[in-house]
């Protein structure tokens, strides 16, 4: 299906001047049949003209269209598809055609769809606040932002983890987004929880060794965590491959949450703290090294004091108490010989 653009259409003030003129001359020539009273053939056939004219002349008014910035308006006659006119503008077209717009009524986690800008209020009961709506059929052009639902998905190593994605999109082609799809905004919201899994379950939550998260055969660094961007495109293209047949363009996708499932998250916290604490200790421990070891050749190469192997021993081992220690070593003054 290919969208045909109607750009000879933005007739409608054209149309609407029309139709009231031609209204006033009906509503003119039926009162002076009325007034003059000629029993006529000519008489007659005027005045049955313009009472059919003023009972089914406001039929052509349904052919008046009109669309803000930024919208499209697919038309159907009797079934068939005729065109779409498209951007702002004052329209006439074929009074019978009728409007599609088979997502009119799904509303989305996303904008332009939480509100209630896709319907025209018509009148309010005295018995509630509810409104009565009639929806339009009108096609948003605008880039719209789906947010779906967060899901539980296992990664590569089968830990369950939570994500949710926002992805920006548009429609670019309202006769494929109409006719290919029973419901382009379900269709999307579908393929974009399917994309979403297809890639994450690909990666690990955080950099594991021996994993390849691309494909090519060679272990990466790839993660969830680190590699945020990365994995934001993928999901995009696997997800605009799903949906072209949709006339839909997905501009971008952004991972807008992401954490540890709560059946695991409290020790995947004790894991990521042990870690954290192991490196913090060999960095420590490193260092004291580097210390002593620096104290020791100082002390030798300066001739400050001369150390038999054992009162080394003690000294390393006092340094490294102190260097290592959690808490501030408290001193203690040897007023007595090294000796």
């Amino acid at each position: 299906m290919e969208e045909k653009i109607l750009t000879t259409k933005k007739m409608g003030m054209v149309a609407l001047i029309a139709v009231i003129l031609v209204y006033l001359v009906a509503g003119a020539g039926f009162a002076a049949c009325i007034i003059m009273l000629k029993a006529s053939v000519m008489a007659y056939l005027i005045e049955g003209i313009c009472m059919v004219w003023l009972c089914a002349g406001w039929l052509l008014l349904f052919g008046l269209k009109v669309l803000k910035p930024q919208e499209a308006l697919v038309l159907t006659l009797f079934g068939k598809y005729v065109g779409t006119i498209r951007g702002e503008g004052f329209y006439y077209v074929n009074p019978f055609c009728v409007g599609v717009n088979p997502a009119a009524k799904t509303k989305l986690s996303q904008s332009g769809d939480t509100d209630s800008g896709g319907k025209m209020s018509l009148f309010k009961t005295k018995d509630s606040s509810e409104t009565a709506e009639l929806t339009s059929k009108k096609i948003s052009l605008k880039v719209m932002t789906l947010n779906n639902s967060k899901q539980k998905i296992n990664d590569c190593l089968g830990n369950p983890v939570e994500i949710g994605i926002a992805v920006m999109w548009e429609v670019t082609d309202t006769a494929k987004a109409v006719f290919n799809v029973d419901n382009y905004k379900e269709y999307l919201s579908l393929q974009c929880d399917s994309a979403l899994r297809n890639i994450v379950r690909n990666y690990p939550y955080d950099t594991a060794p021996n994993v390849d998260t691309t494909g090519d055969g060679q272990a990466d660094e790839g993660s969830l965590r680190g590699s945020s961007e990365v994995v934001a495109e993928r999901i995009k293209d696997e997800i605009q491959s799903k949906v072209n047949d949709a006339g839909i363009r997905v501009i971008d996708a952004r991972i807008t949450y992401l954490a540890y499932a709560t059946e695991i998250a409290a020790a995947m916290l004790q894991r990521q703290q042990a870690a954290a604490i192991v490196d913090a200790r060999s960095m420590i421990v490193e260092g004291a090294v580097g210390m002593v070891e620096m104290a020791l050749t100082r002390l030798s190469e300066n001739d400050i004091v001369e150390l038999d192997e054992e009162r080394k021993a003690a000294m390393v081992s006092n340094l490294m108490v102190v260097l290592c220690g959690n808490h501030e070593a408290q001193p203690i003054v040897n007023a007595g010989s090294l000796y």
